[in-house]
């Protein structure tokens, strides 16, 4: 028997989550709360406005960063991925087996370390800085190491639908958070079938929600 989720101010807590909409890590967290019915409350932050280093965020996440889930005022986690492993425990989202759970943890590390470095930070630099800013110049170089994180996927996914061998987790959300947006990157997801194709299960889950940018 699965036991049950866990959270110091019980199953039931309307959550908040300080987040930014355009986010992809904000996004992972909004599409994971859908996908298992729970209630919250959603406040925007703009980050590229500065709201992330006022001095009333900061008490709440000295690192200045959304998103930030809030269970009660003692009670608050940082880190988009912390925050999935933190929601989805006692779900099928993120199994109890120690293997089946390493493996989307693996995943989960992954998508920080060797993806979202380089797919959202292009993506970032193409929709939010001007044609003639000097980050441009990293665009070759994030564009190559994106595409090396691509198809480390691709072939994962031309062996299972899911990246964890468990089936849909957390791992998947927080995959799809931003290769669905890849192209606003310019990465050309045509040269992934399988990826395309798993990016459409994605799609297919119960409670799932496109991104509102």
């Amino acid at each position: 028997m699965r036991r049950a989720a866990t959270h110091p101010s019980g199953e039931n807590t309307k959550l908040t989550v300080y987040g930014m909409k355009s986010s992809g890590n904000c996004y992972k967290v909004e599409l994971l709360l859908e996908q298992l019915g729970r209630p919250y409350r959603w406040v925007e932050v703009d980050s590229a406005a500065g709201q992330t280093r006022t001095a009333q965020f900061l008490a709440m996440n000295p690192n200045g960063k959304v998103p930030l889930l809030e269970v009660d005022p003692d009670h608050r986690l940082a880190e988009s991925n912390a925050i999935l492993c933190y929601l989805a425990e006692g779900s099928p989202l993120l199994p109890q087996d120690a293997w089946q759970r390493a493996q989307v943890l693996q995943w989960l590390f992954f998508e920080q370390y060797s993806h979202e470095p380089y797919v959202a930070v292009a993506r970032f630099i193409c929709r939010w800085l001007p044609a003639d800013h000097p980050r441009r110049a990293e665009l070759p170089r994030l564009r190559e190491r994106g595409a090396q994180a691509l198809a480390v996927m691709e072939q994962q996914l031309a062996r299972q639908p899911f990246l964890a061998g468990s089936g849909y987790s957390i791992a998947d959300i927080a995959l799809f958070a931003y290769t669905h947006a890849a192209a606003d990157g310019g990465f050309d997801l045509s040269a992934y079938p399988q990826i395309d194709a798993w990016l459409e299960r994605v799609r297919a889950q119960p409670g799932f929600v496109a991104q509102q940018v």
